[in-house]
């Protein structure tokens, strides 16, 4: 039973609509103002489950949280995507020129900024959190101060929007992954997706081999991101995503995988959300 769930941002954010669709709205939010933060309240239990995204369908990888995921031996249990609508939000009463700036996460600003070509008079400013600014600018009553962030945010901290979906390409969607301290979320018979970790030595052609027999045991393969290691100059860890129709085929090419791969691990097998 979910009590207990860390998200990164604050009410209104993305992470929390997740919440609210994965679970439902009676679970407890710890939230939480970066990655590195979610994961610690994962660790030291003060939640039982945590919600990560990982990618974006247009800004790409969202490299590392694999790595946090990786690294503290934690575990991908379920998947989540989000339809992501940007909206431009500030106090009541004003308009977009009274907005002398823009404040909110990277990503947001980056999948909006052919908006903000036709306002240029509008200074956008990098921040940690979308629902954060919309809080803060409620909170201390903020004029000519703009937020990108969900309709969500603008109901919870009273804002007007003063543009609707804002996002450059209209089809924004976002890839969450619900976390756990144990892979003992899902029956075997219901499993149709893994996430995966290895690394290749450098004998030629030892990748391509990996691949061929993901391949050859009917392994569909949706994610493939590779992350330097930082310990060894010039090699790489590899993270994949991998569905399958059989459990069995997963079985039978982890177990080459595993001989073939150098520090292979599964990070986690669930539910393919998109089936």
């Amino acid at each position: 039973m979910i009590k207990t769930v860390a998200i990164q941002g604050v009410k209104g954010s993305y992470h929390h609509i997740v919440s609210e669709q994965y679970f439902d709205k009676n679970v407890s939010l710890i939230e939480c103002l970066t990655f590195d933060r979610v994961v610690e309240a994962l660790i030291t239990k003060e939640c039982d489950a945590a919600i990560m995204a990982l990618e974006n369908s247009i800004a790409g990888s969202i490299i590392p949280n694999y790595a946090l995921i990786d690294k503290n031996e934690l575990h991908v249990v379920g998947e989540h995507y989000l339809d992501i609508q940007h909206n431009l939000m500030a106090l009541p009463g004003q308009t977009i020129a009274d907005i002398k700036e823009v404040y909110s996460h990277p990503m947001a600003l980056l999948q909006c900024k052919e908006f903000f070509k036709k306002h240029p008079h509008i200074k956008l400013v990098e921040d940690k959190d979308t629902a954060e600014v919309a809080d803060r600018i409620n909170k201390h009553q903020l004029k000519g101060v703009g937020a990108i962030a969900s309709i969500l945010a603008a109901d919870i901290f009273e804002l007007d929007i003063l543009a609707h979906s804002i996002q450059t390409i209209k089809s924004n969607e976002t890839r969450f992954a619900i976390v756990k301290r144990t892979n003992s979320e899902v029956k075997e018979e219901n499993i149709s997706k893994a996430s995966l970790k290895f690394e290749a030595n450098h004998k030629r052609g030892s990748l391509a081999t990996i691949l061929n027999v993901m391949s050859d045991c009917k392994l569909n393969l949706t994610k493939i991101q590779s992350l330097p290691i930082i310990e060894t100059p010039w090699k790489y860890a590899f993270f994949v995503d991998v569905t399958f129709e059989d459990y069995k085929d997963f079985k039978k090419a982890k177990s080459l995988i595993e001989i073939m791969g150098e520090d292979f691990k599964v990070l986690g097998e669930y539910k393919n959300a998109k089936v």
